[in-house]
């Protein structure tokens, strides 16, 4: 219960890398990327290497605020694979569009720091805390570039809404205190078990307004409105970053708020939970079918996935649990993958965002063409790809715990979204090329990003049997904190 630095070591790895950029930057005159690349690239590897030793090491510790467990663990790795693949899509990005600055990448660090901070909290304030630490540095790389008007508008957006929704959560936050008499999810929890009694208007109250705040950053509807102008108005590799790792971050916290007071939560707040699964996905495949750019279109699809592991949530028990922190790795993985490959076709200054314009790219660029279709592929929930395997696991654990008819709708849903994922093949491969010459500048750091996510997103599919394992011991041992 004391001060064991071991089990936020990642963290600390982390963090320290973002210092070591911050101060490098001061310094560094030539080869600025080069450095700032490298250094990025062995902090996040150094901060893997630590979240794997540190997998057995269960504990809690800094008074009971900061916990190390299986759930976690998977996060940890979501993160860590998710700024991995972002710092491949940036790097020649980074030199040709934004002049190799470095605070980019120290951003970057900052942002996943608050990510495992609200993965491995243990304590409501803690959480708020880990959730700006995430958030700040997010508005920042939204406008990061600040030649192009879009990008400001989606930074002044996302950070006019994103403070507007951490007032919810933080009156969420008073609320469950008033309630319990304590922001500790380990405290409440126990108080549960013995019985003691709590204020259920309070309570019931808290919860939505921790819901409301959290639904911002998962993207969850009628809480969406932000994403699709931020995404398109973002610089590529940031809209990558944004619509994996902190909506995982985001779940994460209301995996473990949820979980911990599913005992108290009554039938009518279940249902709320339903309808916003329901409209979530529904709402996301249907306005993804209109859309024209591609990055609109992913940012309506990463709604719409939101909506998927919220039945995971809904689901809740074990199997839930586990459903939605493997179905969140694989999307972290499919989902940056496209976008490197979105980064390759789009050129110079992302001058080709429109679907038509990537007409004939399968055939000038059959590697990277093959790439992408994978990726739609799974992202449509395909067989042999890893979001089958996310999806298959998602609706079965609905149907297990009694929610039949909201695995119908998903499936429904993900039958929808079949045909904008399909549309992007169709163009790549069955339209004609435009005559316009199209300079494709080629990155080997970006295509290292896309064969990993390839890999990833093919073994997931293919062999998931060692990550469905790791996500059904998250679930298994979630309370044991509470014995």
């Amino acid at each position: 219960m004391g001060f064991d630095w071991r089990i936020i070591s990642p963290e600390i790895a982390v963090l320290a890398t973002a210092i070591v950029l911050l101060v490098v930057d001061l310094f560094l005159k030539k080869a600025r990327n080069t450095v700032f690349t490298s250094i990025s690239l062995a902090g996040i590897l150094i901060a893997m290497f630590l979240t794997f030793a540190n997998s057995r090491h269960l504990g809690v510790g800094f008074s009971n605020i900061v916990v190390n467990d299986y759930v976690g663990f998977y996060f940890k790795i979501i993160f860590c694979l998710g700024t991995l693949l972002t710092i491949f899509t940036s790097s020649t990005y980074v030199a040709r569009e934004l002049r190799g600055i470095g605070e980019y990448y120290t951003l970057i660090f900052i942002a996943t720091f608050g990510m495992m901070v609200m993965a491995t909290s243990a304590d409501l304030i803690t959480i708020f805390l880990g959730l700006e630490v995430m958030s700040i540095p997010l508005y920042v790389l939204a406008g990061i570039n600040r030649d192009r008007p879009r990008s400001r508008e989606a930074a002044m957006k996302y950070f006019l809404l994103g403070a507007f929704s951490s007032g919810f959560l933080l009156y969420g936050i008073a609320l469950m205190f008033g309630a319990y008499g304590s922001t500790s999810l380990i405290e409440i929890g126990r108080r549960f078990q013995v019985g003691v009694n709590y204020s259920q208007v309070l309570s019931s109250a808290g919860l939505i307004f921790i819901l409301i705040g959290l639904g911002f950053k998962a993207a969850l509807t009628p809480f969406h409105l932000w994403v699709p102008d931020v995404y398109e108005g973002s610089v590529a590799p940031i809209t990558a970053f944004m619509s994996a790792g902190p909506k995982a971050a985001a779940f994460a916290a209301l995996f473990r708020i949820f979980s911990l007071f599913s005992p108290v939560i009554s039938d009518n707040f279940n249902t709320i939970l339903w309808i916003l699964a329901v409209g979530t996905m529904t709402w996301g495949n249907i306005l993804a079918i209109a859309q024209k750019n591609i990055k609109r279109m992913l940012a309506y699809s990463s709604i719409a996935h939101a909506g998927y592991v919220m039945i995971a949530l809904v689901a809740g028990g074990d199997a839930g649990l586990s459903a939605g922190i493997f179905y969140l790795l694989a999307y972290t993985v499919m989902n940056i993958g496209a976008f490197a490959v979105i980064i390759l076709f789009a050129g110079r200054g992302e001058k080709l965002e429109n679907i038509k314009d990537y007409a004939g790219f399968g055939t000038k660029y059959p590697l990277a063409g093959i790439a992408l279709t994978v990726f739609m592929l799974s992202l449509a929930g395909i067989p042999s790809t890893a979001g089958f395997m996310g999806k298959y696991k998602i609706f079965m654990a609905a149907v297990n715990s009694g929610y039949v008819w909201l695995a119908i709708i998903g499936v429904m849903n993900s039958l929808i979204s079949v045909w904008y994922y399909i549309g992007v093949v169709v163009a790549m491969y069955m339209l004609p090329e435009s005559e316009q010459k199209v300079e494709v500048p080629f990155s080997t750091t970006l295509m290292v990003a896309v064969f990993i996510a390839l890999f990833a997103t093919l073994h997931l599919g293919l062999f998931p049997d060692r990550w469905l394992d790791l996500a059904n011991l998250a679930g298994a041992n979630f309370n044991w904190i509470l014995q």
